[in-house]
């Protein structure tokens, strides 16, 4: 694989209307050729924004550390990842790819003062119920060492069987995974899930989550222009869930772990949300649901690196 240095990564808005452009359907204009190109991007020499990361932790729910939390690499990387999405030789345009799954292996924690390397790719097309996916796999380095491994999920709609369930363009295709039953949660071939907190989820937040991860689609930020997308209101983040949901087992969790979530139906905004939890082969799994439906949000695990 051909992977390319970075000196730094464009601004974001350029990248938006890039993103724009390449899902119009013109001559020599986006989408790629169907195949995952041979090729990544890497940004050496990274330094934390300390000022940054304490704002990234108050959205999230974190405390305070001189440790990264585990979700903190990915929006770091989120420019460098939107380069190579919006690059005309990925297999599809960016507008319109929900993200359906999101798993980040840590081999060790990374410290805050610690010089990071980011490298990105994509990986693994492969078909799905309702189209087709592809994995955007972001390595954080440090001297020459991947330390943490996120991988993100993306899902085009279009030409698949049509056997799974509708995803959302937050979180991805809806499962029997923590199907909700009175007052316990139960995860389909796993532990039962207990109730463990109701949050209160601002209608801001999806504003607040793009001031610190640079997502702005326009689905987060206003009921306005969510409308226009076709959602009654904004809807939060995937990852700012996952993020909130990871924060809720701060200082309970292993040094080196794994951890996967499944977004399921879109968490529209305000709300009112159950966590739901259970241990389960030395770690935890968790979901989100809704308050008054029990619609399920978000199903996932976090567990000891094997």
């Amino acid at each position: 694989m051909e992977v390319k240095e970075v000196e730094d990564t464009p601004g974001l808005a350029p990248l938006y209307v890039k993103a724009l452009a390449t899902s119009l359907p013109l001559p020599l204009i986006g989408g790629g050729d169907g195949e995952v190109p041979d090729n990544g991007l890497t940004l050496p020499n990274v330094e934390v924004d300390r000022d940054h990361l304490a704002h990234y932790n108050h959205v999230c729910g974190f405390r305070l550390s001189d440790r990264l939390p585990v979700t903190y690499p990915q929006v770091m990387s989120f420019p460098l990842a939107m380069q190579l999405m919006t690059d005309r030789e990925f297999p599809f345009p960016l507008i319109g790819l929900v993200h359906i799954v999101n798993r980040v292996e840590q081999r060790r924690p990374i410290a805050t003062d610690e010089r990071i390397a980011l490298s990105v790719r994509a990986e693994n097309l492969r078909p799905h119920d309702k189209g087709r996916q592809v994995d955007v796999v972001t390595d954080v380095l440090v001297d020459g060492e991947a330390v943490v491994t996120g991988t993100a999920t993306y899902l085009r709609r279009g030409g698949g069987s049509g056997s799974g369930d509708e995803g959302s363009s937050s979180g991805g295709s809806e499962s029997s995974d923590g199907s909700r039953s009175g007052d316990e949660d139960r995860n389909s071939g796993g532990p039962e899930l207990r109730r463990a907190a109701t949050w209160k989820v601002p209608g801001h937040i999806g504003r607040a989550y793009a001031s610190v991860s640079g997502d702005r689609n326009p689905i987060h930020l206003h009921p306005l222009t969510a409308r226009l997308f076709g959602f009654p209101s904004a809807i939060a983040h995937g990852m700012w869930m996952k993020a909130r949901c990871l924060a809720a087992f701060e200082g309970r969790l292993p040094d080196s772990l794994e951890t996967e979530v499944a977004f399921k139906k879109p968490l529209l905004l305000p709300a009112r949300v159950h966590f739901s939890t259970a241990t389960d082969d030395g770690g935890h799994v968790f979901a989100l649901h809704d308050v008054k439906k029990g619609s399920p949000h978000l199903s996932g695990w976090v567990r000891p690196r094997a």
